[in-house]
């Protein structure tokens, strides 16, 4: 028994490895396609695009190792049931029930790594990314500037650019700057830049050996004004902390300060946990593959298993939160519903429902 638990554990290992390494590179590349996207519109910074990807995977990482148990466990036993290792060891004294305790074996630490991220780790994960999104928002325009590219801050009249700068980075050569300001339009382009500050603190981009266009779009009441030296201010933007979403809050804060709301976000980040354990137990009926046959719709029923258990816990998530389930109740009956389909499925294995034929009898 030993050899057999010691073997199962690591193939579930070896097989767990590989799926969250695909899941990590799936999500990974999806992210990062979309966060490139934002960051070419100017909606996110392209220095931050990195930082949003690790903030993000911890946030969602609970529900990714739950996924990824449930594959591993799956693929595995699939994998015995198609090479017929499966009745050796069923021919050997070991039904389908023998499978439960290395299963969880496997899954329970996973599950309690995903209940200490879901409830520690993920509500820090969504309150940095909040912090780090409105420190950027926060940045002026001129720190916002990189070489080579046209840069228009958001909620600004201005498109700066520079062509290089400094071995040191004080210094910024060949400026570009449009600006449009009381319906007058105006471009200043400039040898060399930098900033400075004045005595009360504001900040000046000084401009110097350089040339002004400005004037009002559709008139000829155009100026030209060459200069040695030009501040242009620099406002300095103060983005407010929001209050924090209930997805940031601690779970120490969810308990002691409940709301509907509240309590509802607590119930989903101890599902995660309590669903990796019930999926890892139901990938051992719905692994069952028939050798003599090509095709198995257990990985189509599998699917659709994983993405019901999800959607449901979603659905009942919304449904406490809003008040049209108790408190006490939560996401509780979505775990039920899902314990017995695993007893259904399991008496199926074990007695092919010959229970009923007795019945009809």
């Amino acid at each position: 028994m030993q050899i057999f638990q010691r073997s199962v554990t690591k193939e579930f290992t070896s097989v767990g490895v590989s799926v969250i390494s695909v899941l990590l590179a799936i999500i990974v590349t999806h992210q990062l396609i979309m966060l490139l996207g934002r960051a070419a519109s100017g909606v996110v910074e392209p220095e931050a695009v990195i930082a949003l990807i690790g903030f993000w995977l911890l946030a969602y990482l609970p529900v990714l190792l739950a996924l990824a148990l449930f594959i591993s466990v799956w693929v595995a036993l699939s994998r015995s049931y198609r090479d017929s290792e499966m009745p050796v060891w069923f021919s050997s004294g070991l039904s389908i029930l023998s499978w439960v305790r290395p299963v969880l074996n496997f899954g329970v630490p996973i599950a309690l790594v995903t209940a200490l991220l879901s409830t520690v780790l993920t509500p820090w994960a969504f309150r940095e990314m909040a912090e780090y999104e409105r420190l950027l928002r926060s940045k002026d325009d001129v720190a916002r500037i990189a070489p080579g590219s046209f840069i228009e801050p958001r909620g600004s009249n201005r498109v700066f650019f520079v062509d290089n700068t400094s071995a040191d980075a004080s210094v910024v050569n060949n400026v570009f700057v449009q600006y449009n300001q009381n319906g007058r339009f105006g471009v200043v382009v400039s040898e060399k830049g930098r900033t400075e500050f004045s005595p009360a603190g504001d900040k000046f981009l000084v401009l110097t050996n350089g040339r002004r266009y400005e004037g009002t779009p559709g008139a000829l009441d155009f100026r030209i004004i060459d200069f040695d030296t030009q501040k242009l201010r620099i406002e300095a933007k103060e983005e407010r902390a929001e209050a924090p979403t209930n997805k940031q809050l601690p779970t120490w804060t969810l308990l002691t300060e409940p709301t509907p709301d509240r309590l509802a976000e607590l119930h989903w980040r101890f599902a995660l946990p309590i669903a990796a354990v019930i999926l890892s137990l139901l990938a051992i009926p719905l692994s069952f593959v028939n050798p003599r046959s090509g095709t198995s719709w257990n990985a189509v029923f599998a699917l659709i298993v994983f993405f019901l258990y999800y959607h449901m816990l979603s659905i009942f998530q919304g449904w406490t939160a809003q008040g049209y389930l108790p408190s006490w109740v939560g996401l509780t009956p979505v775990h039920i519903g899902m314990a017995s389909i695993l007893v259904v499925l399991f008496s199926r294995q074990l007695f092919g429902f010959r229970w009923l034929a007795f019945a009809k009898r």
